[in-house]
């Protein structure tokens, strides 16, 4: 296919696809899937080898948010049956990540639930971060704590953080749709100062709650613009007690071809399969390794993942390896400047006429006539039975999954 070696090409020099050319990928035929995940893998191998990066969650507050944002277990309202409890102290919360760290993770990600962290939180993160890197030599330490204030992102960094996560999760037009009690713009406040306190900023999207092709183009086109080191690709987990619980809408094919085009669109960035691979890709889970070069090890916040030994088999069956704690994740130009924004003409700086991002006026990418959106799969099964709420591991005293 002409488009295929076209994307291949322009993700070997880190150039920006068309909406034409990233929409295309979303509507490939199920007889071409394979050649799109053979071309999307060459510029995975070309910027990452084989190598697959491990990241493990440790939920340091669950439950009981303020926010309403639809998707989520922890969300004001929510009926779901999660675990629910307060800060954890940092003892127990290094001894969580010492659970990943042994199973092979690089990268700790804390997380807590709420609009964003108070002054105090900040501080209480920051006890958690010594704690986990004073018993864990060379472990990278990812904060998830919600919408940021001036000074905390530099006050996190300072207490020894090195990422900050916080994703954009649909397009700005349909975010109203998704959340009511904060808006697309904060969230993009937060990822650019996470930038700007010189953080490596974390941030992706949520497929699968009823968005459309041009959504997707969206948010990714949008992604690329802010210029993350790193983008999860969360597939939705219809959990019970949500209001998108009957929100069934992937196939394994369909996650594919998702991520294929989000590495198109972000070729020498990490791109992380997170929450949702095992419930929605299933069992093509290890063909997605040729698109993504990150996954979450073990268990999620608030749902359970695939047994972390399986992971690891999945990963050396599949023919990859995985990476080790001295390996830079990165390629070169971008561990070296920070991101590729800072590359004239290239890489993931702004684009002329791109038209997305958090510009000023800008707003969500134009539309394109060129392409169409794809109708919805139509998905004959839903697979409750493959959404299981966590009950062990962090919070709780049963041994974690990792």
């Amino acid at each position: 296919m002409d488009l295929l070696n076209t994307l291949v090409d322009k993700g070997l020099r880190r150039e920006l696809p068309t909406r034409a050319e990233a929409l295309a990928v979303l509507s490939t035929s199920d007889d071409d899937l394979l050649d799109v995940v053979a071309a999307a893998g060459k510029v995975r191998r070309h910027w990452f080898g084989r190598r697959v990066k491990l990241n493990y969650l440790v939920n340091l507050k669950s439950g009981l948010c303020p926010e309403d944002c639809s998707y989520c277990s922890q969300r004001l309202g929510s009926k779901a049956e999660i675990l629910k409890y307060t800060w954890l102290k940092p003892d127990a919360a290094s001894k969580a990540a010492a659970a990943g760290v042994a199973g092979g993770a690089k990268r700790v990600c804390l997380v807590a639930s709420g609009r964003g962290p108070t002054d105090r939180d900040v501080d209480r993160v920051a006890g958690t971060i010594k704690a986990i890197k004073d018993q864990n030599e060379g472990v990278e330490v990812c904060a998830c704590l919600g919408l940021l204030s001036d000074g905390q992102a530099d006050r996190l960094r300072e207490a020894g953080a090195d990422a900050y996560n916080h994703n954009l999760n649909t397009s700005e037009s349909t975010y109203g749709d998704i959340t009511t009690t904060h808006t697309y713009a904060d969230r993009v406040d937060t990822v650019q100062k996470a930038h700007a306190a010189g953080l490596s900023a974390c941030s992706g999207l949520i497929a699968g709650m009823g968005e459309s092709d041009e959504d997707l183009i969206d948010v990714v086109f949008s992604l690329r613009e802010l210029d993350p080191d790193s983008v999860p690709v969360n597939f939705l987990i219809p959990m019970e007690g949500t209001p998108l619980a009957a929100e069934w809408h992937l196939t394994p094919q369909r996650c594919l071809r998702i991520l294929a085009m989000v590495r198109f669109v972000c070729p020498d960035v990490e791109v992380r399969i997170a929450g949702g691979r095992e419930v929605h890709l299933r069992t093509m889970q290890p063909l997605a390794l040729n698109l993504a070069n990150s996954i979450f090890l073990g268990d999620y916040l608030t749902s359970e993942g695939q047994a972390g030994h399986a992971d690891l088999e999945m990963i050396a069956d599949a023919g990859f390896e995985v990476e080790g704690a001295g390996e830079v994740t990165l390629p070169e130009h971008r561990a070296t400047a920070g991101g590729c924004g800072s590359h004239e003409g290239v890489g993931c700086g702004p684009h002329e006429g791109a038209g997305c991002g958090s510009h000023e006026g800008a707003g969500v990418c134009g539309s394109s006539s060129a392409a169409t959106t794809a109708p919805a799969p139509q998905v004959d099964e839903v697979r409750r039975d493959l959404v299981s709420v966590r009950r062990r591991g962090a919070g709780t005293d049963i041994a974690p999954n990792a």
